[in-house]
């Protein structure tokens, strides 16, 4: 029971988002857009370190000064990885009017959706990870730990349910369907994590491998994506102080419950 409800929490945090769109004006500030950026990406980056990449390492400890080659090969696989998908799936972000990945009919709201789905498959994988390592038994990983994780992607999910159910709310659409399509961008993460858990006594022997994987991955959407975004044009200062508080607030979750 309690690694489903660790599961859901990222989810509930997209879906807790997503229901801005019942409450706060059409659009969203650009000011407020790129703080959710900011802030996203500095949770993004701290769990990458302190619950993916250093629990990666500690786990190989066993392999001496070569501890790091579990988390290295790791982390560039999911930087690979993130980078085919962003090749083969067809999608839209925020603010651009020309999609990416090949060609295709899809709406507008579709691939934009499809977007943010693809930046929260490693997030899945990532909560999948660390309560898989919690059933494995590993002191690496404690149970308080994951959840902090978890926590720490609800949190950086609640900004980007906003992110998107606002913009589609100010496009014309109904509170509800943008609230939908703002939800349906996060059902992917408990599905990804659950596959995850399902093979978990398979994944074990490259449990650190998988950690940093979705550390990675994560990375990627930060340096390919978010930052970006929230650095075009005024404003990208409050961007960089809620980058920190974002950073701060995710090490001191992991810390202080790991």
């Amino acid at each position: 029971m309690n690694i489903f409800l660790g599961l859901m929490i990222p989810f509930i945090g997209t879906t807790l988002g997503s229901a801005c769109v019942f409450f706060m004006r059409r659009e969203l500030r650009p000011l407020v857009q790129k703080s959710f950026l900011g802030f996203a990406s500095g949770v993004m980056v701290a769990a990458s370190v302190w619950s993916l990449l250093i629990p990666a390492m500690d786990m190989s400890e066993g392999m001496g000064r070569f501890a790091f080659v579990p988390a290295a090969v790791g982390f560039l696989i999911g930087i690979g990885f993130l980078l085919l998908m962003d090749k083969i799936v067809p999608h839209l972000h925020l603010g651009c009017d020309e999609s990416e990945g090949p060609k295709c009919s899809l709406k507008k709201t579709t691939m934009l959706v499809l977007a943010v789905t693809l930046h929260n498959i490693p997030e899945g994988l990532s909560a999948g990870a660390v309560f898989a390592g919690v059933l494995s038994g590993n002191d690496s990983v404690t149970m308080a730990g994951a959840f902090a994780l978890a926590v720490g992607i609800a949190i950086q999910n609640f900004p980007e349910g906003a992110i998107i159910s606002m913009p589609l709310r100010g496009d014309g659409y109904s509170r509800g369907r943008a609230f939908l399509y703002g939800t349906a961008s996060g059902a992917v993460e408990p599905v990804a994590g659950a596959v995850t858990l399902l093979l978990a006594a398979y994944i074990t022997p490259v449990l650190p491998y998988l950690l940093a994987f979705a550390a990675g991955a994560m990375i990627y959407v930060v340096v390919e994506e978010l930052i970006p975004e929230a650095s075009e044009g005024e404003h990208s200062n409050v961007a960089t102080i809620a980058f920190a508080v974002g950073f701060v607030l995710m090490m001191v979750l992991d810390v202080a419950l790991g």
